[in-house]
């Protein structure tokens, strides 16, 4: 084989105007910062590759942040149509759909991932439940994100009786992807790597075009260095590698960390490693601390962003991990979810998956429980946390997760925007009350269908730091009150409807409200 190492000013000459360009990363980890750095200095330059088409199969930046990730092809002319998770980390490109300067579309994350399974072997789409009854079915919006947004890339379809969804794949001319190591033939590995992600899956779509794959690395290997086991992506479908310059900078593990041998599974914490319970409690601790008396023994868990995140803390203090295992949608199993600075990753996993895979673990309903944020819920259980502000943020893998998924559970602050809330004695005050109630008549777009679930046979749970619900054939029904808490000063004046009540409401547990280990799991 040729040398295929090249700079990065190269590389980027290898995407041509009017490509479609699919990136792997999710959030900033694994994200190839390096070569989008190059691609959009090129365009600077020359005014070249234009009208790009971008595939982000996750979220592929940070809102607050207007330059890394895909938000540096915010810029006019660059793209034509970017087709997302969570277009919303990218603040600019959502800027340019907004004004309906591009086209902008949104799908599943899982769909995304396994539509590029569909593209690698030339397959016209995948049929799916998936979306169904949400803002993704084509009797709602489609997915399509703007005026400017004509092609159904979602339908509806009916097969021997039964109502399906039908996801269009597309072609991919160029693959960009990242991994840790590449010898001089382009064989990959990813061993400081904290994900799989879908590397080989977009490798496999730009083939099928005979099209272009463009790896950044950290390191670079002699032929041979590379064990066959150990590599992820073989040099026979990479055309191009890129060793990253300044890799504290642009080739970055996660967002908040360099690099941790935890983080990739190489190393695992010495015993004790646990964090340990604060002397104080936020709302935030009290939403969490409820949710992990969810948990049983040998359930599958799935944690997404948000409050959430905060629940593998809460079980590693509450000595439960070895008795049930967390996942993430991205491809983890085991391990404790990291906080929001590194969301996506595991600290000490005990094992990974390819992003597609994970979806079709979940798709196939093997997740016992799934613990997810809302923006908004309404009298029926229907859940939006995709529109927000009058823009669509986009919503990962909820959809997929939130539509298999044996119970939901929703962690969510009772109301928005400026609540502030004391614990002590045992007993939540509300200091001062949130602006913006998040219990609704309507909700803004519906992101989950809660009688979908119920037809289906799903339980979803939704818990705030004041009270918990649950999702009954007739409604919304409040089944629990947070000690120091009044029924109709701090919950009912701040909804937008009347819940069922059950008539064994109860309060919350009160070891919740006292800090330190709660002691809440018979652990003989």
């Amino acid at each position: 084989m040729k040398n295929k190492v090249m700079s990065v000013r190269d590389a980027a000459a290898l995407v041509k105007d009017g490509d479609t360009v699919a990136i792997s990363s999710a959030g900033l980890i694994g994200y190839p910062e390096y070569l989008s750095i190059g691609l959009a200095e090129r365009f600077d330059e020359t005014g070249h590759p234009k009208d790009l088409t971008i595939s982000a199969g996750c979220g592929h930046a940070i809102p607050v942040n207007p330059v890394w990730g895909d938000a540096k092809f915010g810029k006019p002319g660059m793209m034509r149509r970017y087709i997302a998770s969570h277009p919303m980390t990218a603040a600019p490109v959502m800027d340019r759909i907004v004004n309906e300067e591009i086209e902008g579309y949104c799908l599943p994350q899982g769909i995304l991932n396994q539509l590029y399974r569909a593209s690698a072997a030339k397959q016209p789409g995948l049929l799916s439940k998936i979306g169904m009854g949400t803002y993704i079915d084509p009797r709602q919006e489609g997915g399509k994100l703007n005026a400017r947004s004509k092609e159904d890339m979602v339908k509806l379809m009916e097969i021997d009786g039964e109502e399906w969804l039908f996801y269009k794949s597309y072609p991919v001319h160029v693959a960009m992807i990242r991994a840790t190591t590449a010898d001089e033939d382009g064989n990959l590995s990813i061993e400081e790597e904290a994900l799989k992600l879908e590397i080989m899956e977009i490798a496999l779509a730009a083939k099928a075009q005979n099209g272009v794959v463009i790896a950044q690395v950290k390191h670079l290997a002699a032929n041979g260095a590379l064990k066959p086991r150990d590599v992820v992506v073989p040099g026979e479908l990479v055309d191009a590698v890129v060793v990253a310059e300044l890799p504290e900078e642009n080739h970055r593990q996660t967002k908040g960390t360099y690099y941790s041998p935890y983080l990739s599974g190489q190393l695992k914490k010495p015993a004790g490693a646990a964090g340990r319970p604060g002397e104080t409690l936020s709302a935030e601790d009290v939403v969490c601390r409820r949710a992990v008396m969810e948990l049983y023994p040998g359930c599958i868990v799935n944690i997404g962003l948000g409050i959430g995140a905060g629940i593998g803390a809460v079980a590693e203090i509450e000595g439960f991990l070895d008795k049930m295992t967390f996942t993430l949608e991205l491809g983890s199993f085991g391990g404790v979810p990291t906080p929001i600075s590194d969301f996506g990753a595991a600290i000490c996993p005990t094992s990974f998956l390819s992003h597609p895979s994970m979806f079709d673990y979940y798709h196939g309903g093997n997740l016992d429980i799934a613990f997810l944020g809302t923006a908004e819920t309404d009298r029926a259980g229907n859940v939006n946390v995709s529109k927000m502000g009058g823009r669509n943020a986009g919503q990962g893998g909820f959809i997929d997760i939130s539509t298999t998924s044996k119970k939901t559970v929703f962690v969510s602050f009772f109301t928005a925007k400026g609540l502030k809330t004391s614990i002590a004695d045992g007993k939540l005050k509300i200091d001062r009350e949130g602006a913006v109630p998040k219990l609704v008549e309507h909700v803004a777009q519906i992101t989950y269908n809660g009688s979908i679930a119920l037809a289906d046979g799903r339980e979803a749970v939704y818990i705030t730091e004041r009270a918990v619900f649950k999702l009954t054939k007739d409604g919304l029904m409040l089944t629990e009150i947070a000690p120091g808490a009044d029924l109709e000063k701090d919950i009912l004046a701040h909804m937008e409807f009347k819940p069922l009540i059950s008539d064994k409401v109860k309060l919350m547990d009160e070891r919740i409200f006292v800090p330190g280990r709660m002691g809440c799991f018979d652990l003989s």
